[in-house]
Formats: C-alpha cells, sequence, structure tokens
C-alpha cells in the first residue's frame, strides 16, 4: 500500500465504518445495485424436511453453503428431482449470481461460473443479481466477504453485536462505496485480485510449514518411544508388527502390566454440572498433539458425596485417554487436573510403580504405533469406540526407569523448539490475512488509487531462481 498514492480529493462519505471516499465514488446501498429489487434478491425457500421422490434423481442440483465456502460448483451431495425444480424455478441460481452464506459462517461469498447447470439455491444462502450494466459482481462479491465495515454496518442494521443469520431487508440496506465507471470498478478488482493471490500465496506455504512441523513433531515422538534416543543401541525384532524393531534390553509387555487400574467416567453426571465445584474433565479437554491438557473450555461439577464415580477421581499422572471421537488422544494429569472426574468418554488409567515416567508412557500412547493399534485398521476394520479392554490390550515397548526420563526429558525439549516454530509461523499467517484485509478494505473504499496499476511482467527464470 506504500506504493500506491491517494486521490486528488475525498468527501464524507456518511457511514462511519467506511470513512472518507474519492470525490466522485458513489455510495449506495444493495439494493440500488440490483437489477431490479423484486426477485433480485432471494433466500433458499426449503430445508432438510424434502425426502422420497423429492430427493431423486442428480440433474438438479441443490447450490449449499459448501460450494460458496469452497468456491466449488462442480460437485455436490444434495439434489433434487425435476418435479421439485419446477416448482422451485423462482429460486433457480443463474451464472454471474452473487451467493452469500446466511448461516452459521455468514458473510461468504462467491460468483455462480459461467456454464453453471440448472441448480436450486439452499435456504442457507441467498443470491444477489446486480445491474452489470453498472457494476462488476467479482468486486462487489469482494466488498461483501472481504472488507470489515460490511458486516460492521450489517449489525448496526441488525440491532446486534453479532449476527448468527443475515435477513434480505438488513442486507438490501447496507451501504458500499463504488467507483462510477466499470473501468475503474474493474481496476481495482484486477489489483486486488493479483495483490490477495500473493499473499494467499504465502499463507499457503506458512500452513504447508506448519504441516510439515505437526508431521515431524509426530515422527519425533513415535520415533523415541519405540526405538529409544541412543542410535547406537543394539536392536531386536519386537514380535509385535505395530512396533517393529525395539532396542534389544526393553521389554515389550501390554500395557496393562503398567498400569494399577484402567477406569472410566460414569453416566449421566449432566445433572451434576455446576458454576463451581471440581473440574469434570471431557473429551474437549484433550488435544491430538500433545500430552497437555486443554483448559480453555472448563465443565465443573458438584456430586454428592458417596456418588458412583468417585472411583475415577483424577490424581496426578494418570493418563486420561479418549475411548470416543478421537481415539487415543491423550494427557498426562498434572496439578490443575487434581481432585477432577473424568466423564464417560475418558478412560482413567494410573500407572504403577513399574512406570518412573508418566510423560513417557503418555508419549507411547500418544505415538503412530499406539494409535495404529487403536483404530484397529490392520484388523479390517476401523474402531469408533474403545472398550476399557481395547487400552488394556496395546502392546508397548517398556525401557529402563532411566531411560523412560531421558525420553521424557527429550521429546519435551524437542517439542517446546517446534511449539516455537509453529508459534512463529501462526503469527506470520495472522499477520498476512491482517495485511490481507487492510489492503482489501483500502483498495474498496478508495484509501489508495489503483487506476494506474499494471500487473508486473512475468518474471525471467533467472529472476525466478533469485
Amino acid at each position: 500500500m506504500g506504493r500506491c498514492r491517494a486521490y486528488p480529493e475525498y468527501k464524507d462519505s456518511g457511514i462511519a465504518w467506511i470513512g472518507v471516499v474519492p470525490s466522485d465514488w458513489d455510495v449506495l446501498k444493495i439494493k440500488h445495485l440490483l437489477k431490479s429489487e423484486k426477485g433480485a434478491i432471494k433466500t433458499g425457500p426449503f430445508g432438510s424436511h424434502l425426502k422420497g421422490d423429492d430427493m431423486k434423481g442428480s440433474e438438479y442440483k441443490v447450490i449449499n453453503q459448501r460450494s460458496v465456502i469452497d468456491n466449488d460448483f462442480e460437485s455436490g451431495e444434495f439434489f433434487v428431482s425435476k418435479k421439485k425444480y419446477d416448482e422451485l424455478i423462482g429460486f433457480r441460481v443463474f451464472p454471474d449470481d452473487i451467493l452469500i452464506t446466511t448461516r452459521g459462517t455468514i458473510g461468504r461469498t462467491a460468483v455462480a461460473p459461467i456454464g453453471l447447470k440448472d441448480s436450486i439455491l439452499h435456504p442457507c444462502l441467498m443470491r444477489l443479481q446486480i445491474d452489470q450494466n453498472r457494476y462488476i459482481n467479482d468486486l462487489v462479491s469482494l466488498i461483501i466477504q472481504e472488507s470489515g465495515y460490511f458486516l460492521e454496518e450489517l449489525k448496526i442494521l441488525s440491532n446486534a453485536t453479532t449476527i448468527d443469520v443475515i435477513y434480505s431487508e438488513n442486507l438490501k440496506n447496507v451501504a458500499i462505496a463504488l467507483p462510477r465507471t466499470i473501468e475503474e470498478q474493474v481496476a481495482i478488482a484486477n489489483f486486488l485480485d493479483h495483490e490477495t493471490a500473493k499473499i494467499d500465496t504465502l499463507i499457503e506455504k506458512q500452513q504447508q510449514l506448519i504441516k510439515l512441523l505437526k508431521e515431524k513433531r509426530q515422527a519425533v515422538i513415535s520415533h523415541a518411544v519405540t526405538k529409544g534416543i541412543n542410535p547406537d543401541a543394539p536392536m531386536r525384532d519386537s514380535g509385535v508388527e505395530w512396533l517393529g524393531e525395539v532396542p534389544a534390553h526393553w521389554v515389550v509387555t501390554k500395557v496393562k502390566y503398567l498400569f494399577d487400574f484402567v477406569t472410566s467416567g460414569s453416566r449421566g453426571w449432566a445433572e451434576y454440572y455446576s458454576d463451581k465445584g471440581a473440574l469434570f474433565f471431557r473429551i474437549a479437554n484433550l488435544t491430538r498433539d500433545t500430552i497437555e491438557p486443554k483448559l480453555e473450555s472448563i465443565q465443573n461439577v458438584s456430586p454428592p458425596v458417596g456418588s458412583e464415580g468417585e472411583r475415577s477421581i483424577i490424581k496426578k499422572s494418570d493418563l486420561l485417554i479418549s475411548i470416543t471421537a478421537d481415539l487415543g488422544s491423550v494427557c498426562v494429569a498434572n496439578e490443575d487436573l487434581v481432585d477432577g472426574y473424568v466423564s464417560q468418554h475418558v478412560a482413567l488409567c494410573r500407572p504403577n510403580r513399574s512406570v518412573k515416567s508418566s510423560r513417557w508412557l503418555g508419549y507411547f500412547i500418544l505415538s503412530d504405533q499406539a494409535k495404529e493399534q487403536f483404530i484397529g485398521s490392520g484388523y479390517g476394520g476401523t474402531k469408533i469406540q474403545l472398550s476399557l479392554e481395547d487400552i488394556r490390550e496395546i502392546d508397548a515397548a517398556k525401557p529402563p526407569a532411566n531411560e523412560q526420563i531421558d525420553i521424557e526429558r527429550h521429546i519435551d525439549e524437542r517439542l517446546v523448539k517446534f511449539s516455537k516454530l509453529i508459534g512463529r509461523a501462526e503469527d506470520q499467517i495472522h499477520l498476512l490475512h491482517e495485511r490481507r484485509t487492510a489492503l482489501i478494505s483500502a483498495a474498496v473504499t478508495g484509501k489508495i488509487d489503483v487506476r494506474d496499476w499494471t500487473a508486473p511482467a512475468p518474471q525471467t527464470n533467472k529472476e525466478d531462481a533469485a
């Protein structure tokens, strides 16, 4: 933006969120952009009540939120019969329609592509048909989705601090600023297409880096708990497919011999929920990547004395393992969890004296080798729930006490480094998103003048290499 100049003259837009705009721009309500206010703005007419014959066939697609969010109009899972399509022809989606998500994930947009086959609007979408003799739909779509002021204005019109649903009457009265000429609108759209594509590429590279770092982190855990951290240690076949070779002096055993007991929480504890009381540890408090608890979402319980479930009170160093949902997610109980209770979806496993380091054992449960055993894919199926016996029967390779502690420390130290690298990449993504939003906002409100902007010439191979 620093390379772009401002417009020579500005005027007050009259809209707090927009501020000043170039003096020859118009500030218009959405309804004034439409082909004709009647019929040019529509919300989908039906919901999940369609059954039977209405849902037969595959020719007449229902364009839904996922189509808009992914900008994918080819694939689809929701279709209607010809009879229902003919009945709802007034809600047809045409090429170049602007589609807006109106429920759940709101304010996401896409422009229906040229060549779109006969399709109907989903009830969670709204269709806008703008006057293309005066405005370009790509720029209007971008303003709706990407300019922060649009949703702020919509909140005011909706008389709300947050928006759960976008209603057409409110949407029609949101004001946006636009140049008067198609040529200037096209110039802004082209500039933003080029510049946001560069930012999006950088974001994607950071996301790829995070993915690779997480894969490497998992590989470090899995290698350390099955191969050890001494590269010179003699190895032997464990006799267990999942484990492969292990250090020759390690003991291959079932984890049931490493626990004093394995239990899970009681059913029906929702009636004991309270604002105060003991921590109630749920699957929401587990992460799939670490053995640390996630305590952003806390539920407390106040059970009566002697209630069934007191057997599942958490003590320090207990292993808490998910037995539904993301099977095998695990954390090692720290001081924050002591004297809490586990839910029926979490197994509480208390290590015995042969386990010198609960964190070593927690890391083993988190390893790829343990997860393979949990999901049971090697036996021709995938489990959707674990029994306590499934946990007890997991095969593990147990190092001597001193090596358990060494492995714990080794993994802890490596994970701190991975956490820092991932954090830096996430910070970069956040900054890039902020830059993207600021750039779009500046362009679509006329804070920068891009009328003379031209796309740079493609770089030569030599320049690319540099």
